[in-house]
């Protein structure tokens, strides 16, 4: 079975769970780890996923304002 592909809104809704179970202390011992260690890639991800979008709004915003320059 194929893993749908992650969304920025899915890594964080799936980091607030993780951060709830760890703060109300329902992670065993035993699962910790692993759950830090998803934690830890989806924090990862999400600060890409925002870089990257950054990127791409200033991008377009440089070239919104190029093309109001050409049209003066």
């Amino acid at each position: 079975m194929k893993e749908k592909k992650l969304t920025y809104e899915a890594a964080y809704e799936e980091l607030k769970e993780i951060a709830s179970d760890i703060e109300a202390e329902t992670v065993s011992v035993d699962v910790l780890a692993e759950k830090l260690k998803r934690a830890s890639f989806l924090l990862e991800f999400c600060k890409t996923k925002l870089k990257s979008t950054e990127q791409e709004v200033s991008n377009i915003i440089q070239q919104m304002k190029k093309d109001t320059d050409e049209d003066d």
